[in-house]
């Protein structure tokens, strides 16, 4: 895509996780690598070209509408995990405690990327940012189980710092320690909203 420029700012993966059964919780498992495919992360809960409509949907489509699943990936940063866990006043916050996938450093305030940034790993494995992924009660709850009496304040204390969530462009592999080289859209506010 022409309007995209590569960006002078890389990353890299600091963790990968993933989890085959959402029914058994939001927690993932560590792992050292993992497979992308158009489908998702080989294995994981999130996987799939589509997904039915839920409560982040309902001003766009009755709940249970079948929609192309631009959430396959959750990525968080450790910069705003240590941001979250101190603002609720716990000494760190796990990523497999907020349902993540990918964690990433050396990328600022990593929920800001704008929607469209790409994300390219060595292998060519590509990952298209689709937006902010909303903090939500069910990490609370999760939380709650570790630190009680702090959870439940992570939806008003993660805003803006929850990180993304993102589909599969391009097929790959992804490991821990691999390089993220960030190709972003022309930076503009839309003064009609």
């Amino acid at each position: 895509m022409a309007v995209l420029e590569k960006s002078k700012l890389t990353g890299r993966v600091t963790a990968l996780l993933s989890s085959p059964d959402r029914e058994t919780g939001l927690e993932k498992a560590h792992v050292n690598r993992m497979d992308m495919v158009f489908d998702g992360i080989v294995g994981d809960c999130h996987a799939g070209r589509g997904y039915e409509s839920d409560s982040r949907m309902l001003a766009q489509y009755k709940r249970g509408t079948p929609v192309a699943n631009t959430r396959q990936v959750s990525i968080l940063s450790v910069e705003q995990l240590r941001e979250v866990a101190g603002l609720l006043g716990i000494p760190d916050l796990k990523p497999e405690w907020v349902g993540a996938n990918l964690v990433t450093s050396g990328i600022p305030d990593l929920t800001f990327l704008p929607p469209s940034t790409r994300m390219m790993f060595a292998s060519g494995a590509t990952l298209v940012v689709d937006g902010e992924n909303a903090p939500c009660r069910y990490v609370g709850d999760v939380i709650e189980k570790h630190h009680p009496d702090q959870g439940m304040a992570f939806p008003k204390l993660a805003r803006n710092k929850r990180g993304l969530v993102a589909w599969v462009e391009r097929e790959g592999g992804i490991s821990v320690g691999d390089e993220i080289v960030l190709h972003m859209p022309p930076q503009r506010i839309y003064k009609h909203a």
